[in-house]
């Protein structure tokens, strides 16, 4: 057999287990596994661990403190000091345990709806059977292949972005499994940098009906600082900073002691990033008597366009074009470990399922989406080595 196989066998043999891959993913994500329920985890690992251990991968199970535990994976034969590429996914999904009862998993002809399907347990199906065809055609790989999945991700990578910087770090290239964007299954080729913050509002207390000029409202404080929270927002520059909820006071009879309000900022640049923060953190008190805490920061750096990106891009446009379909690429505000893989190597995102509904309850893959997709993830791994990040596969960890 060749060792560089021909576009269209790969996508031909994924093509005939369509059928399967949507059963696979159907198993999958029944599997109920939020982040927010590490124990409920343990049977979309187990599964996962499975099916890499049955291509030949050695699987090691990085443990969780506060979050569930995360996947590395990497073949069980391999030649040391290679180059290695990495594959970047979670298994965490924003749905609670017994979603299922209300949002059960189904079949409509094409698609296949039910949560985490789209978000992104069908990225994790179509890699393994990525590699699944390249197996089959003893293809040559330029790079050891290492597969990273973590349980945290849906709640900004906490425990496990130490992980994705270290192996990306090593590598020379970087596949994100995230979902695609739009009908048409974009690339993402930039992501908007995440931050969060507490402000925070310190007044003083007293009765409302009998004393009331005696305190210092912290609610009202507040109600200052998020109007000038909202006027840091910039549409044109990407610059989005929105307060989510907000909480104070004792009760209604109360001049307010304490309130806050939970701010979350995206921006395009770390330009912007450091500048949003200066700001943030430079807001004044409004009234006297009124002191202000703000804690946070930005959590994930924005996923700028870089030249080895670029060049990566350029692999996968080429890739598409041979298998017969138009790839395009789009910047999105949403953040991944994209984000913080793109500061160290070459990282192209959204290489998951094409589909609908990410953290909705309409989400859905398209079925005959996912050979076309892993038969464009096969072929990227086998395309040839750019300059990138490391160059160096990680040691016997």
């Amino acid at each position: 057999m060749s060792r560089t196989p021909q576009p269209e066998l790969v996508l031909s043999w994924l093509r005939e287990r369509a059928p399967e891959m949507a059963t696979t993913l159907r198993r999958f994500a029944g599997m109920e596994s939020p982040s927010s329920d590490p124990s409920a985890q343990a049977p979309a690992f187990e599964f996962l661990a499975t099916e890499l251990e049955a291509l030949s991968f050695a699987v090691r199970r990085i443990r969780g403190r506060e979050v569930g535990d995360h996947l590395y994976a990497r073949p069980r034969d391999r030649e040391y000091g290679r180059p290695c590429q990495l594959l970047l996914g979670h298994l965490d999904t924003v749905w609670p345990v017994g979603t299922l009862e209300e949002m059960p998993m189904v079949r409509d002809g094409d698609v296949l709806r039910g949560p985490g399907t789209f978000d992104m347990k069908g990225g994790l199906v179509q890699m393994l059977y990525a590699f699944r065809v390249l197996w089959e055609f003893d293809a040559e790989l330029p790079a050891t292949p290492v597969v990273f999945v973590n349980a945290d991700e849906e709640i900004g990578s906490p425990e496990s972005t130490r992980w994705v910087r270290l192996l990306a770090r090593r590598s020379t290239r970087a596949f994100v499994l995230e979902p695609s964007f739009g009908s048409e299954g974009d690339l993402k080729t930039g992501r908007k940098g995440v931050g969060h913050f507490v402000v925070k509002a310190c007044g003083s207390a007293a009765h409302a009906g009998i004393n009331p000029e005696a305190g210092v409202s912290a609610v009202l404080e507040i109600s200052h600082q998020i109007q000038s929270l909202f006027a840091l927002n910039d549409p044109e520059r990407g610059i989005s900073v929105n307060v989510g909820t907000v909480d104070g006071g004792l009760r209604p009879n109360v001049v307010a002691p304490e309130a806050s309000a939970h701010v979350d900022a995206r921006v395009l640049t770390e330009e912007d990033a450091r500048e949003v923060e200066k700001a943030i953190f430079g807001l004044e008190p409004a009234a006297e008597g009124v002191t202000l805490d703000i804690t946070g920061g930005f959590s994930r750096p924005p996923m700028e366009p870089t030249l080895r990106n670029h060049v990566l891009w350029e692999h996968a446009r080429a890739v598409a074009e041979r298998l017969g379909f138009a790839l395009g690429e789009t910047v999105v505000g949403g953040a991944s470990d994209g984000n913080t893989a793109s500061q160290l190597t070459a990282t192209l995102d959204g290489l998951g399922a094409v589909g609908h509904g990410a953290h909705a309850q309409h989400e859905q893959a398209i079925v005959s989406k996912m050979p076309e997709r892993a038969a464009l993830l096969a072929l990227l791994l086998v395309a040839p080595m750019e300059s990138g990040g490391g160059s160096s596969e990680p040691g016997n960890d």
